[in-house]
């Protein structure tokens, strides 16, 4: 201390050695300079905003000169204390306008042109490299919609049965759909295959015009689709029209619908769809229909082009020129139509098209029976699941922009990761927070995306401005005189130099080199040169390319390759690796960002996280009940059955009672849709029914039931079976009775007891008396008569 520190007697003072005021200099230069701004070492504005929101660039001419080590890309407060003014910054920030707010409808009267099931319906956003911006759409779903239905229909020879039925099904299907909304229309259309071989009969030639000739019919002659009636409000002429239908017959066993749902869809002039109405597309089949690339079987190589070729008479009229549509074209143009598919069909094939429906967003399947007598009602139940959940997609978003989703739907809780709402009613508002961010710059500076719920015409659009450029660029100069006299480009208050000159202001010459210079390119004693990785030209290093990525820094010391990998993925694919770190992208956590931070996949079936018996971690779960596991721990043989979970949901969700009621937990725990039934029925094999005794000793009876989609669904049973109570009138008589026969009963009993204990009492009285022996004996006192008397009356012998 005594040789840093020296004490004057005369002067009173504490005086600090150079030594000690250089160190606290140089700490405090290191510590003002110590952020995520300045460790980049960029060399140009547009650079420099993209190493993080938070950095601002000085292009104030002379900044940082005379030996100054401040940097011109540092944080705003730093720049403006280190003389920056105000007007000679570079500092764009993120920021969100409204620029459509058009308040949620309530009910579609008429018509929907002045429906809105979307607000906001327009956004402006500007963002920077690695910012992000966060907003909120709402969802509505309207009542008395507007409904279009489109009835696509297999004519092949199997499907014979299904068209008469059909036929007297027009004004029920109306009537049906009529209690959901006041403005339907429905249109008609067929299908068979392909017409050409192998896919139809060609021999004999009589079998194109009757390819029932064979089997002794008469069929209308093959066709691959064709639309009988644009959609229409008459039920008449839907009726009309399929009474006119006659079944055709096929070569092989699968069908051409694939072609046929192409068509209908596309061709929304013909067909009549309206832009402001649902789109039901039902499709009814009992077979396997082809896709992309079976055509090859008959020479048709040409793909699907995804367009409208009706001709004059309706038909599909490019049957044998092109393939079959693949899922994905199919896919991409339902969403562009707004179309919902309904795929109604038997149960043999059945699971082949529960595939397809993964496949196809907005999809549902129907079993369809033999004859489609149950064909209304499962189209009633296909458009209720369809207006009950809520599914955004995404249309026309860059790569260079991630967006995540937080829903929140009817019990008001926020579910990270999730952009779909499921048991919604009509006349329900559900809303999700979508935030967005941008990593690097797009070749375009702005760009416009949608933001959609599956089915619904009503869209957000989002315009974004991509704030990666600089404004002072704008005033560059060529052959700048600030460049040392033309040896480089003045922009944005540096010099970017021409080749072969190095330095601030391009005064250094690469084949003027002096060796001399490189001390200020060891960072430290005995460390190398530009940490060995550049050269040191000019008094400054000159970082080299590398393979592996970018390499930078005033010492070279950074680079954008060595962090923690996962899996060989450098920060697991979910991050980007700057200078030996690991930033990770918005869903992800971690050292080497391997950690989702997205729940959903932790969520059971049941609408638990988990299922309860576990924490999620990393988007995994972890079980944590003795027994569990499984990727949600559903299955635990210890733990308590559904049964015995849905029990307190049916107790509190529809009876309003029980442990999660009292707790206010119902809404949380309990995801269930509750549907109340006169007695339960069979709805699936997985279908669990349950019962249980009451608080009141009544058994209510209810089965646990989970669609295709998983919604979880609790059948209950509307009467619980309780014991009858006692009848008075009955009762009291029945008692006093009771009484009294038990008094008689036991009064009888009891005599019948003493009679029998006397009559032994007697009989031992008698036996002892027969056993007694009597002797006979003189009274010793007794004296006999004395005087005897004769009565002279007596005349006696």
């Amino acid at each position: 201390m005594s040789a840093l520190l020296r004490y004057s007697s005369t002067m009173g003072t504490l005086t600090l050695r150079p030594l000690l005021l250089l160190l606290l200099l140089s700490s405090a230069a290191e510590v003002f300079s110590s952020n995520i701004c300045t460790s980049r070492g960029v060399t140009t504005c547009q650079e420099c905003l993209a190493v993080h929101p938070s950095c601002a660039w000085c292009f104030q001419e002379g900044f940082g000169r005379g030996g100054s080590s401040l940097s011109r890309c540092d944080l705003k407060e730093n720049l403006v204390d280190g003389g920056c003014s105000e007007a000679s910054l570079e500092f764009p920030s993120s920021k969100l306008s409204i620029e459509k707010d058009v308040p949620l409808s309530n009910k579609a009267s008429g018509t929907a042109d002045d429906v809105t099931q979307i607000r906001p319906q327009k956004l402006h956003v500007v963002l920077r490299p690695g910012d992000s911006k966060r907003f909120t759409m709402s969802v509505k779903q309207v009542e008395d919609y507007p409904v279009d239905l489109y009835y696509l229909m297999d004519l092949s020879f199997s499907m014979k049965d299904d068209l008469a039925r059909l036929r007297t099904l027009g004004n029920e299907l109306a009537e049906t759909m009529g209690k959901t909304t006041s403005n339907l229309r429905m249109g008609f259309g067929a299908f068979v295959d392909k017409t050409i071989s192998p896919y139809m009969y060609t021999y004999p030639p009589s079998a194109v015009e009757n390819p029932c000739y064979g089997i002794g019919e008469t069929c209308q002659a093959q066709f691959g689709f064709k639309h009988v009636l644009a959609l229409t409000d008459k039920v008449a002429r839907f009726t009309e029209e399929v009474e006119k239908q006659r079944v055709s017959r096929n070569r092989d066993a699968p069908e051409g619908g694939f072609d046929a749902i192409m068509q209908a869809v596309v061709c929304k002039d013909k067909i009549g769809w309206r832009p402001d109405a649902s789109h039901l597309l039902v499709f009814t089949t009992d077979a396997k229909t082809h896709i992309a690339l079976d055509g090859r079987i008959a020479g048709i190589v040409r793909p699907n082009d995804g367009k409208c070729h009706l001709d004059n008479d309706n038909i599909y009229n490019q049957s044998t020129v092109l393939d079959y549509p693949s899922l994905a074209l199919m896919t991409e143009k339902m969403s562009e139509n707004n179309i919902n598919l309904i795929f109604a069909v038997t149960s043999i094939v059945e699971p082949l098209y529960k595939e397809y429906s993964k496949l196809i967003p907005g999809t549902t399947v129907g079993l369809l029976s033999d004859d489609s007598g149950n064909v209304i009602e499962l189209i009633r139940s296909a458009y209720a699941k369809i207006r009950s959940s809520v599914q955004l997609e995404v249309v026309g978003a860059p790569e260079e922009l991630q967006l995540s989703f937080n829903a929140t739907c009817l019990d008001g809780e926020i579910t990270v990761g999730l952009k779909s709402c499921s048991g919604v009613n009509i006349g329900d508002t559900v809303s999700f927070s979508v935030e967005a961010k941008v990593h690097g710059c797009p070749k375009e500076k702005s760009s416009t995306f949608t933001i959609k719920p599956l089915g619904f015409k009503d869209a957000l659009e989002v315009q974004v401005d991509f704030a990666c450029g600089c404004k002072c660029e704008a005033d560059a100069e060529a052959d700048s005189p600030l460049c040392s006299n033309g040896n480089g480009t003045y922009e944005c208050g540096v010099c970017q130099c021409h080749s072969g000159r190095l330095g601030p202001s391009c005064e250094c010459s690469v084949e003027d080199y002096n060796q001399s210079n490189e001390s200020n390119c060891i960072p430290k004693s005995g460390s190398l040169i530009c940490s060995g990785r550049g050269d040191c030209l000019c008094g400054q290093c000159s970082c080299h390319a590398n393979e592996f990525g970018q390499v930078w820094g005033k010492d070279c010391e950074c680079d954008d390759f060595n962090c923690l990998r996962f899996k060989g993925a450098l920060c697991s694919d979910h991050g980007k690796c700057s200078c030996g770190y690991c930033q990770c992208d918005a869903g992800w956590k971690g050292n080497d960002c391997n950690c989702s931070t997205i729940i959903d996949t932790c969520m059971s079936s049941i609408g638990l996280l988990c299922t309860g018996r576990g924490n999620c971690e990393c988007g995994v779960c972890q079980c944590t009940q003795p027994g569990a596991y499984g990727e949600t721990c559903e299955k635990c043989p210890t733990c308590p059955d559904s049964c015995t979970i849905k029990k307190k949901c049916v107790e509190c969700q529809h009876f309003k009672r029980g442990q999660y009621t009292t707790d206010n937990s119902c809404n949380k725990i309990c995801k269930d849709e509750i549907r109340v039934v006169d007695k339960l029925g069979s709805h699936n094999r997985n279908a669990v029914n349950c019962s249980y005794k009451d608080e009141n000793d009544c058994v209510e009876h209810f089965q646990y039931y989970e669609d295709e989609s998983g919604k979880s669904i609790l059948f209950v049973v509307k009467e619980p079976e309780c014991p009858e109570g006692p009848n008075v009138l009955i009762l009291l008589p029945a008692v006093v009775g009771a009484i009294l026969l038990l008094g008689l009963v036991g009064l009888l009993i009891w005599k019948l007891l003493v009679t029998i204990h006397d009559r032994r009492e007697f009989a031992r009285f008698e036996e002892e008396r027969a056993k007694a022996k009597w002797d006979t004996g003189n009274n010793p006192l007794y004296k006999g008569a004395t005087s005897t008397f004769t009565n002279v009356a007596y005349r006696g012998n």
